[in-house]
């Protein structure tokens, strides 16, 4: 082999021997067997006879020329020097990195010819150890010493380092320092003793240092040419986060590089106004780049904009997933000659970029010339009916809606004036709306001479919700303002009933045949109340008597009942309680027929079986302010959901479903009164309920009760309740039996324009001994005490009466006669008048309809209060 200077190697593959240790001691074994055989012969000379002795150096000596001649041929080997494979030995013998094989004494055991030449070993001496040629150097020797602490303890691993002198003989004047890497590993030998052994490859890595360097060299230059171009360049990633940006654009962008990261700004941080959006409607092919020119305006750190011009190219993945971009950025100059006009095109570009209205320029037949950002925004990615990415106006509505837009563009295209706009849908999303107005342009440019129309879209999703629900509240509040009417009309026609039954049940006795019939009508006329006060319900007109209650006992105690009514069926309950519920303010019977409606109407739903689940949680507001729920005021609340997982309900009915009398059950299965009580209910306790559905999966609703706070009460009025509580307790009264409802001659006058009533109530307090006066309205009641000088002891009036309704007449009669006792009779509920009153005003109430026994119990109440 030769040198790279071309002269002779002196140097053998194998440097160092490669004999195995031990092979002195078995050649003194030998020599001492030979000696001992020897001394042998001479001292049993006497004894053995001739031909024995004759005999056994025959035998010897045919053992010696086998071996001797199996030696030669090569069938015998006495001294084998290396176990080792010839192929594994070769690969060794051949390395360009210089191997050194030593024992854990650290004598060499095997060197190969590249590391006799690497570091200029003497044949006769053999190879110099790694520590002896590497203890020059502070750096070499530091780098040996790690690597023989690690050999120590099992590891393997490598160090480069660099000198100042080659390790060889060569010396060169052509390199500043040369560079070295060193491995070392240790080598498990299996039956060879002297182990463990430890492998060192050494290899100069001065060329490939050098071309590092050049490289590193050559990308910084690159870096720097890049850094200090005279245009700015950014890079970003697929979800707009810059991963680069060149010196030159973030000196116009006020940016300190010394502290940008990669992805620690992203577009939305540097494009102001529309240009994000601008720049996330290019949408390339799958597989394929797309590159644009834009005008935009970037935006300072101090919030400042710079107008810029841009080179924006983007890549998308074969499988149309947006990919990296890469953006050049040129600022915008404008010289004094065009200053003006460009000035005046740019303060245009920013008002139609920016404006939050939806503009695009069509040529005849509806081709897309020109449009904003926001139309991209609003239409982006759509294709037209020939398959082509965004260029056809038809493609921004809905298939069924193209022709009255067709008709538009031609009336643009026939330059009328007020063409009528154009209410469409969205082509992939039928639920948003949109309102088009075509507007024909008279004056075509020169530079869009085929433009015929300007088109302004507007998205009216919101406002059609807002509609849907303002008609749909409307729809209701007249629902029940007729179902209020209907139910006022009926009371008095129940109490009519009632008050006639009551008489006549006074008179008959048990045994008459016409008493099981005057029964049937009074129970009839019960069932009717009913019926009328789940009318009252629905109209919000219904006596609740609200309290502060703890839904989680309330609805603990209704389990029981709730449990009956699933019984013989495969419904099962489940109830969530939740942790810590607010208190809530509402009337607890009525919240419990909330309730129970709701969980028939779930059992019902699921023929076959299911779950019922009612579910209770706090909702604190920042909660209600971001909950899909339209109309849901920002407050805290109370949430209860009932689901079941029934059949469903269709949406072409879930806007009658709190209608009354809509069901969708069988004849004589339902009155279709039971939602239409759950929504009145839960509004005239100030709470909002919502239901969610799914066909064939089921139904929730969700019930929204606000969260009541209780007010302080001063010290003294709490000590006045107090004491006012504990009376009782002092002196309690013995119950009594049946309570007096004798008159004893008091004074009622009774005011009530229904005349069936009024002559029933009358009938029925003389019976029990009051003196009743009667009055057909307000006006006529204002006479009568006058004529009586206002020795009247209570006045019993209907609410609501021609020419003076009954609030009105309470208020006459204060000023004159202060103290007089009032009851109002109504089928509303009582704070529907009340709020039209003085505050602090003081009377009675007593609910239509009403039977004998609770107007004679009402009246003298009040005459003892």
């Amino acid at each position: 082999m030769t040198k790279a200077n071309g002269t002779a190697d002196p140097y053998r593959p194998v440097v160092v021997n490669g004999q195995r240790p031990g092979t002195a001691l078995r050649l003194v074994l030998l020599a001492m067997t030979l000696v001992a055989a020897a001394a042998a012969f001479v001292w049993f000379r006497d004894q053995l006879e001739n031909e024995m002795v004759l005999g056994i150096l025959g035998v010897l000596a045919m053992a010696g020329i086998f071996f001797l001649v199996s030696s030669i041929v090569g069938f015998v080997e006495v001294m084998p020097q290396n176990r080792s494979d010839t192929v594994s030995r070769a690969v060794l013998d051949t390395m360009p990195e210089g191997v050194l094989i030593t024992d854990r004494k650290g004598r060499a055991v095997y060197a190969n010819a590249a590391y006799g030449r690497l570091t200029g070993a003497d044949p006769a001496t053999g190879p110099v150890t790694i520590e002896h040629l590497l203890s020059r150097s502070r750096e070499s020797t530091e780098a040996v010493y790690r690597l023989t602490n690690g050999l120590i303890e099992g590891k393997s691993g490598y160090e480069e380092f660099r000198l100042a002198r080659p390790l060889g003989l060569t010396v060169s004047d052509n390199e500043p320092a040369w560079w070295y890497r060193l491995k070392a590993r240790p080598v498990e030998i299996d039956d060879e003793p002297g182990g463990p052994f430890f492998l060192w490859e050494i290899a100069d890595t001065t060329g490939e240092r050098s071309e590092q360097e050049k490289y590193f060299r050559e990308l910084q230059n690159a870096i720097d040419y890049l850094d200090h171009a005279p245009a700015g360049f950014f890079s970003a990633g697929r979800k707009g986060e810059i991963l680069y940006l060149n010196a030159t654009l973030a000196d116009w962008l006020d940016i300190d590089l010394t502290r940008f990261r990669p992805g620690s700004l992203s577009l939305r941080d540097i494009c102001a106004g529309e240009g994000l959006t601008r720049l996330e409607t290019i949408h390339p092919e799958p597989g394929q780049n797309r590159t644009e020119t834009l005008d935009l305006d970037f935006r300072k750190l101090d919030g400042r904009t710079a107008p810029v011009r841009i080179i924006h190219r983007v890549s998308a993945a074969k499988d149309g997933a947006p990919g990296e971009s890469r953006t050049i950025v040129l600022k915008r100059v404008q010289d004094e000659a065009s200053s003006e006009n460009s000035s005046a095109a740019q303060r245009f570009n920013r008002f139609f970029n920016n404006t939050p209205m939806a503009i695009a320029s069509v040529d005849g037949a509806g081709r897309i010339l020109r449009t904003n950002t926001q139309f991209m925004k609003l239409f982006t990615g759509l294709k037209t009916p020939d398959g082509e990415d965004g260029q056809d106006l038809f493609s921004v509505v809905a298939g069924t809606e193209r022709d009255k837009l067709a008709a538009a563009l031609q009336a643009a295209k026939d330059f009328k004036a007020d063409i009528e706009p154009v209410d469409a849908r969205h082509p992939a999303d039928e639920s948003r709306y949109f309102r088009f107005y075509v507007n024909a342009v008279i004056d075509q440019s020169d530079e869009a001479p085929e433009e015929a129309a300007i088109v302004y879209a507007v998205e009216t999703t919101q406002q059609r919700a807002l509609e849907t629900q303002m008609a749909q509240t409307q729809k209701m509040n007249a629902v029940g303002t007729l179902a209020g009417g209907i139910a006022h009309d009926f009371n008095n026609v129940l109490t009519a009933i009632l008050l006639s039954s009551d008489h006549l049940l006074l008179q008959a006795r048990q045994s008459d045949s016409s008493f099981a019939d005057l029964m049937e009508i009074k129970r009839n006329a019960n069932r009717a109340a009913v019926l009328v006060r789940q009318l009252l319900a629905f109209s919000r007109k219904q006596t609740l008597r609200p309290a502060v209650i703890n839904l989680t006992d309330a609805i603990g105690d209704l389990r029981m009942l709730v449990t009956r009514m699933l019984s013989g069926t495969n419904v099962k309950l489940e109830i969530d309680y939740g942790r810590d519920l607010w208190p809530v303010k509402t009337d607890l019977s009525q919240f419990e027929q909330v309730m129970v409606n709701l969980s028939v109407n779930a059992r019902d739903a699921m023929p076959g079986g299911g779950t019922l689940t009612i579910r209770t949680r706090n909702m604190p507001s920042s909660e209600a302010a971001v909950a899909p729920f339209r109309g849901l005021p920002v407050e805290d609340y109370v949430v209860i959901d009932v689901v079941d997982t029934g059949t469903g309900i269709a949406p072409d009915i879930m806007d009658k479903i709190f209608e009354p009398f809509f069901t969708t059950k069988e004849v004589g299965k339902g009155t279709g009164l039971g939602l239409s009580m759950v929504y009145g209910i839960i509004k005239q306790s100030g709470g909002y309920v919502f239901p969610e559905s799914e066909v064939g999966k089921g139904t929730v609703f969700h019930i929204f009760l606000p969260r009541h706070i209780p007010q302080e009460v001063p010290a003294s009025e709490a000590a006045a309740n107090s004491n006012i509580a504990a009376a009782p307790a002092a002196a309690p009264q013995p119950p009594q039996e049946e309570p007096d409802l004798t008159g004893n001659s008091a004074v009622v006058l009774l005011v009530e324009d229904e005349e069936a009533v009024r002559r029933g109530g009358k009938r029925m307090l003389e019976t029990r001994g009051y003196t009743v006066h009667e009055a057909g309205s307000g006006v006529e009641a204002l006479d009568i005490l006058d004529e009586l000088d206002g020795q009247v002891d209570v006045v019993v009036s209907d609410v609501v009466m021609p020419e003076m309704d009954g609030p009105t007449l309470l208020k006459e009669i204060r000023q004159r006669w202060p103290d007089m006792k009032f009851v109002f009779v109504s089928g509303f509920a009582e704070d529907a008048f009340a709020r039209n009153l003085p505050e602090g005003s003081k009377f009675g109430f007593l609910p239509k309809p009403f039977s004998l026994k609770q107007l004679a119990t009402t009246v003298r109440e009040m005459l003892d209060s």
